[in-house]
């Protein structure tokens, strides 16, 4: 729940003297900040507990333990409880209650001798908590702040330095920020906005730096990969780039508000499926510096865990990961080898895929997916029905338009040549039914052999390495006839 209903429940639980209440959350110094502000509507003390500064009186920030450790801890308040009533302990610091032990049993005592006595004990923690002491008590969930505390947050911090630094944002960019700094904690968002006021300037162009400053603190977590998009060569799949390009609008403040108001999610992924070598996981690169957004890698073979419930956990920390990073593109490369098994005799497939397409429905965070898969026909049928992926496309060998605009990026970019039009169009004919990885190969071994052996680059020689190429279409004919065949009747052509 938000910090508003959070603060609200916390409050009727200390109205009525719930003797233990559980505050589940990583924000320590949040929940600190909430029981101060709630504090002058109770006439009795309130006393916190850390590790680093001991026990002190929230009003007078008296010191009135010393004790460090948790068991310790308990001792001083169990003695303190047998003279006091209504009196609130708030403890910031506490770990290894999350099943039946010592501690766990102890704490069990204390919150029932709190009962008798009309006091409350407040446990801040971020891990589970053992059902027994659970059910002596109330649970309260805090969510990481939301796009209006955020906002709220993102005034209070820069509002005040805007006669000192210059700041280019209206509403609306303020508005874009919060949704990018969506789950952050509090301290998290103060950090990356100091360092944005440090540089004495905030102007549109750190909206971007703010998308990857967030990717940052996650990067490589969890089974997820953070993927470079510097260098990002990509020719042809007009139709995907114009589909990319309309929909990227739709991530615009104004649009998305559009969509709330509608009852629409923002788009949620493609499946990008076709023939190998024709540019499916460049899709994914080029969709992360088109729309200016972190790009990860979800590799499902990582996730694979050999013990009962594993894979299932690790991918449900991976994808809870990516909406942590979120506004973020999500990759999943060739996705049918993490989930084409679905009769597996273990039901862990199957598992997987029912969670992966649950997610994909139901989260709201702005992440958006790009799978590609090569054996399209391993595929499960639930992962293909209409409306899973808000679009299917079939990725062809390149025509003619194609592989013109793909020859003259690799002679650019590997060999740092311009080609003619004549000789262009005797290539075309030469690489019929070459994939766009048996173009980009072909000129980068011509690239190699001319620095290695300081060949004479020349049309001959260009001319002759595209003869002795091999492509895809002549080395594995039948597989690929039957992609196409696949391709054609149940996806959008990406050209």
């Amino acid at each position: 729940m938000n910090y508003n209903l959070a603060k609200e429940k916390l409050e009727s639980y200390l109205m009525a003297r719930i003797p233990i209440i559980i505050l589940n959350t990583l924000e320590k110094d949040r929940v600190v900040k909430m029981i101060s502000q709630i504090h002058d509507n109770f006439a009795t003390n309130i006393y916190i507990h850390s590790m680093s500064k001991g026990m002190y009186d929230i009003n007078s920030r008296e010191i009135i333990s010393n004790e460090k450790n948790l068991i310790s801890v308990l001792s001083f308040i169990a003695d303190d409880l047998k003279n006091k009533r209504n009196v609130t302990y708030v403890l910031c610091d506490v770990s290894d209650i999350s099943e039946d032990n010592v501690t766990s049993e102890f704490l069990c005592d204390v919150v029932t001798l709190a009962e008798e006595r009309s006091c409350s004990i407040i446990i801040i923690t971020e891990q589970s908590v053992w059902p027994n002491l659970r059910r002596l008590g109330m649970n309260i969930d805090l969510a990481l702040p939301n796009e209006e505390e955020i906002l709220s947050l993102l005034h209070n911090c820069i509002d005040k330095y805007k006669n000192e630094i210059e700041v280019s944002w209206d509403e609306n960019k303020y508005k874009e920020a919060s949704t990018i700094l969506l789950g952050l904690s509090e301290a998290e968002i103060k950090n990356v906005l100091s360092v944005l006021i440090a540089k004495r300037s905030i102007t549109d162009e750190d909206l971007i730096d703010l998308k990857f400053a967030k990717s940052n603190l996650f990067a490589n977590m969890d089974g997820l990969e953070q993927v470079s998009i510097d260098d990002v060569v990509f020719g042809g799949l007009d139709n995907l780039k114009k589909w990319l390009t309309s929909k990227k609008q739709l991530f615009d403040v104004s649009k998305k508000e559009d969509l709330k108001k509608r009852g629409i999610k923002p788009p949620r992924g493609i499946l990008v499926v076709g023939v190998p070598g024709c540019g499916k996981s460049l899709t994914a690169k080029a969709i992360s510096k088109l729309w200016n957004l972190p790009l990860y890698l979800l590799d499902f073979a990582t996730v694979q865990g050999k013990y009962v419930g594993q894979s299932e956990e690790q991918l449900k920390q991976a994808l809870k990961t990516a909406e942590h990073v979120s506004p973020c593109i999500l990759w999943i490369d060739e996705i049918e080898k993490g989930l084409s098994g679905a009769n597996d005799s273990s039901g862990v497939t199957s598992r997987m895929i029912g969670q992966f397409l649950y997610w994909l429905q139901e989260s709201d965070k702005e992440v958006f997916v790009v799978a590609t898969a090569n054996e399209v026909t391993s595929l499960p049928a639930e992962l293909l029905r209409k409306g899973r992926f808000d679009e299917i496309f079939f990725v062809d060998l390149p025509n003619e338009k194609e592989r013109k605009e793909i020859l003259q990026l690799y002679f650019a970019k590997y060999l740092q040549v311009r080609v003619d039009d004549e000789f262009i169009n005797k290539l075309i004919m030469l690489t019929n039914g070459f994939a766009s990885s048996d173009i980009e190969a072909t000129i980068r071994n011509i690239s190699y052999d001319v620095i290695a052996d300081q060949l004479s680059l020349s049309k001959e020689l260009i001319e002759e390495y595209f003869n002795k190429a091999s492509s895809i279409s002549k080395t594995n004919p039948e597989r690929i006839e039957a992609i196409k065949k696949w391709g054609k009747d149940r996806a959008i052509s990406a050209s």
